[in-house]
């Protein structure tokens, strides 16, 4: 006799985040569970509905076709519990959106005033975090992340930069020979590509290290070295001359940023707002 019950809510909800990321690490940093509780809660499923959802591949998983298939439903399903949650929430005129922290410090908060200016009615909140933020789990409205499409069919990209990473350092700094001058890292790692381009092995350097790209460029700004940082992050300090760029050659990687949403969702006004206004200054920012 068939087991026509309804599967537990845990169990389905580590089924829509591991089919939206197709890996059961994100569904859990996601879920904030262990990546074996998503594992387990996924067969749990499975043998609930004497069926095989996911295909374990090395580097992976992948939905099979009666996965997708059900993916799909339960994708809707959990949509249409939370836009029927967001109905009875109030302050419907706030947006959040997260972002890294270097891009919060060196692109949002500079042209926030633009935003507030132009729209005084809209709360903005700014999640800064490095770790992957949730749309569902974390609320959030809109994303900017560095990656390279397709980002998952339940999310909507635009582009809003190229990464082309330049090299800059103060301005005490012109008449210095890039090779010479003191390194500084961050957890991009990109110096040992940008000599690879410039046609030089890469020195013996013990520069100093930085978990966040916006630390790296402030110490550049402070006389510190030579930071390697995409041109738009630093295109206010370099046209308010605190940085200079200190070689001509510029480091074009893969992978652009883009302003990620929801698709098939329906969003409310304010966050059209606000998707228009981030496209636009982007656009007007002359580096595109």
């Amino acid at each position: 006799m068939p087991n026509t019950s309804l599967p537990p809510l845990n169990a389905l909800r580590a089924f829509d985040a591991a089919g939206r990321h197709l890996n059961f690490r994100r569904a859990a940093e996601e879920l904030r569970v262990t990546q074996g509780a998503v594992a387990q809660h996924v067969r749990a499923l499975e043998k609930h509905l004497d069926v095989t959802l996911f295909e374990r591949r090395p580097k992976g998983v992948a939905l099979t076709q009666v996965g997708h298939e059900y993916h799909a439903n339960i994708a809707g399903a959990f949509d249409a519990l939370r836009q029927a949650t967001d109905q009875v929430r109030p302050s419907p005129q706030k947006v959040i959106i997260s972002v890294t922290p270097t891009f919060a410090s060196k692109w949002l908060i500079p042209h926030l005033p633009n935003f507030s200016a132009q729209h005084p009615d809209i709360d903005l909140r700014v999640l800064a975090t490095e770790h992957m933020s949730s749309f569902a789990a974390d609320g959030i409205d809109l994303a900017v992340r560095q990656g390279s499409p397709p980002f998952g069919a339940t999310l909507e990209a635009w582009p809003l930069f190229r990464s082309e990473a330049i090299a800059v350092a103060a301005p005490q700094f012109a008449q210095d020979h890039l090779v010479d001058l003191p390194k500084l890292h961050d957890t991009h790692d990109l110096w040992p590509e940008f000599y690879r381009v410039l046609g030089h092995d890469m020195p013996d350097d013990r520069g100093m290290r930085f978990s966040q790209t916006a630390l790296a460029i402030d110490a550049a700004i402070a006389g510190q070295g030579v930071a390697l940082a995409s041109r738009f992050l630093v295109e206010q300090d370099l046209r308010a001359g605190r940085l200079i760029q200190i070689s001509e050659v510029a480091l074009e990687e893969p992978v652009e940023f883009f302003l990620l949403a929801r698709r098939n969702r329906k969003r409310t006004p304010h966050v059209d707002l606000v998707i228009s206004w981030v496209l636009a200054d982007a656009s007007a920012s002359e580096i595109r």
